[in-house]
C-alpha cells in the first residue's frame, strides 16, 4: 500500500496575491530537507501539499519527523493512497489504520470530497465507512464529539488518502520568505529560543557567537555550536560565525568605568553584529533580551545598545517572563543544552553596580577612551565559519 505525506499549509493560505511566492518557497524547505532521507515527488493541489516516496526503502518516521519541525506547515498526516472506490477506500482503512482502531476505543469517520465526481457524498462515504468499520471492530464505541481516533478519508483529484489523526506541526511561515538577520547566539536559554521564534516567521539566519577565550572555555564554544545543532532542524541552514571578543573585553575592562563594563560591550556587540549584518544581506539583528531581566536590559540600557546599530533590532522575548520562555526551550529541545555549566562571554568582567539608566552621552563620552573602529575590524577579520551538519 502506498505511503504518503500529506502536509497541511498554515497561514500561507491567507496570502492572496503573494501565495505562490510563500508556497513555492516552503516546497523549496521540503524538498531540501526530504533530499537528506531518500527521493520524494513534492506538489501542491488544494492547499495540501503532498511528499510521496519514490522508492519503498525510504524511512517514512524519519520524513515524518523533518516534517514536523518544517515551518510553514501547520498539520501533517501520514496516509495511505487507494483508488477512488468506496470499497477499496474501506479495505485501506481495515488494513493501513487496523493497528489504531485495535488500540483506541471509540472513533468516527470524517471524510472530504474535492472531487466531486464522486458518487457519494462526504456524509454517504463517512457513514458508510463507518458502519462497516462498526462491524468489524465490535470492541468500539462511536463517538463523533470526542473520539479517541478519527478516520479521516480524502477524495481528492488523483487518489482517495485514508490517515488517523492529525499530527500538529511547526506552523509559523516558510524560512527564507522573512528575509535575513543575524541572531546573537550565546550558550543560555534566551538566545536559542528567540532564534528559533523569528526563524519561525519566515527569516533565514545567521548566527553569531561572541567567545572570549580564555575567559570562557572551549566546551562553552562547542556548547553553542551543539545548540546551533539543535536549532538546524528547524532554521534550515547555519553558519555559525564565532567572533573571538576577548581583545576587546580586556580593552574594556582596562579603559572604562566599571559600573559600563556591560553597557559598553553590549554596544560592540550590536556594532559587530551590525557589519556581520550588512556584510551578509541581513535586514534586522536578533537578541534574545527581555525587558528588565538583568541591569543591561531596562529601558534606558536597550535604548542605549540599539544606538550602536543601523538596522532594526528584534526583540522576540522582550515581554515573556522566564517560565514561558523555558517552556518554548524545553519543546525545541535546546534547554538541556543551554543549562551545561559553561559559561559565556557575558559573564566575563562583570560589574558589581552595573548602570541601569545611562543616557546615550555619558555612554559615548566612555566610548572615547578605545578605539572602536580598530578593535571592531580586528574581530571581524578573525572571525571563525563553522558550517553546522547534523
Amino acid at each position: 500500500m502506498n505511503d504518503i505525506l500529506l502536509l497541511k499549509q498554515g497561514e500561507i493560505v491567507l496570502k492572496g496575491m503573494n501565495r505562490k511566492y510563500f508556497e513555492q518557497k516552503l516546497i523549496s524547505n521540503i524538498n531540501r530537507r526530504l533530499s537528506r532521507i531518500g527521493k520524494f515527488r513534492v506538489y501542491s493541489v488544494q492547499s495540501t501539499i503532498y511528499a510521496e516516496p519514490l522508492s519503498d526503502d525510504i524511512d517514512m518516521d524519519a520524513a515524518e519527523e523533518a516534517m514536523k519541525k518544517t515551518f510553514g506547515i501547520i498539520s501533517m498526516s501520514r496516509a495511505a493512497a487507494c483508488a477512488k472506490d468506496k470499497d477499496v477506500i474501506l479495505a485501506a482503512a481495515k488494513e493501513y489504520l487496523h493497528d489504531q482502531l485495535m488500540a483506541a476505543s471509540s472513533f468516527k469517520v470524517e471524510s472530504k470530497r474535492s472531487d466531486k465526481t464522486f458518487p457519494m457524498t462526504s456524509i454517504e462515504l463517512s457513514q458508510y465507512v463507518g458502519g462497516e468499520l462498526d462491524d468489524a471492530y465490535p470492541h468500539l464505541k462511536v463517538d463523533v464529539h470526542e473520539p479517541e481516533l478519527t478516520v479521516n478519508i480524502e477524495v481528492r483529484d488523483y487518489a482517495a488518502y485514508v490517515h488517523g489523526n492529525k499530527l500538529p506541526a511547526a506552523g509559523g511561515l516558510p524560512v527564507g520568505v522573512g528575509g535575513r538577520a543575524v541572531s546573537l547566539l550565546s550558550g543560555g536559554i534566551d538566545s536559542p529560543v528567540s532564534t528559533y521564534m523569528m526563524a519561525k516567521r519566515g527569516v533565514m539566519i545567521i548566527p553569531v557567537h561572541f567567545f572570549s577565550f580564555p575567559y570562557t572555555s572551549e566546551l562553552a564554544k562547542g556548547k553553542v555550536i551543539d545548540l546551533a545543532r539543535e536549532l538546524l532542524d528547524y532554521c534550515g541552514r547555519l553558519t555559525l560565525q564565532v567572533v573571538p571578543f576577548t581583545h576587546i573585553q580586556e580593552e574594556i575592562r582596562d579603559k572604562c568605568p566599571e559600573e559600563y563594563f556591560t553597557l559598553v560591550m553590549r554596544r560592540f556587540m550590536m556594532k559587530i553584529a551590525d557589519k556581520i549584518a550588512l556584510d551578509n544581506g541581513c535586514g534586522a539583528i536578533i537578541t534574545g533580551e527581555n525587558l528588565g531581566q538583568v541591569a543591561s536590559q531596562t529601558m534606558q540600557a536597550i535604548g542605549v545598545t540599539n544606538a550602536a546599530a543601523s538596522v532594526p533590532v528584534l526583540r522576540p522575548l522582550i515581554g515573556m517572563d522566564k517560565e514561558e520562555i523555558v517552556t518554548v526551550a524545553r519543546k525545541i529541545g535546546t534547554f538541556d543544552t543551554s543549562i551545561l555549566p559553561y559559561e559565556d562571554c557575558c559573564t566575563v568582567f562583570t560589574p558589581r553596580h552595573p548602570r541601569t539608566k545611562p543616557t546615550l552621552d555619558e555612554v559615548l563620552e566612555v566610548e572615547q577612551a578605545l578605539d572602536c573602529e580598530a578593535l571592531i575590524a580586528e574581530a571581524i577579520a578573525n572571525t571563525e565559519n563553522i558550517k553546522i551538519t547534523k
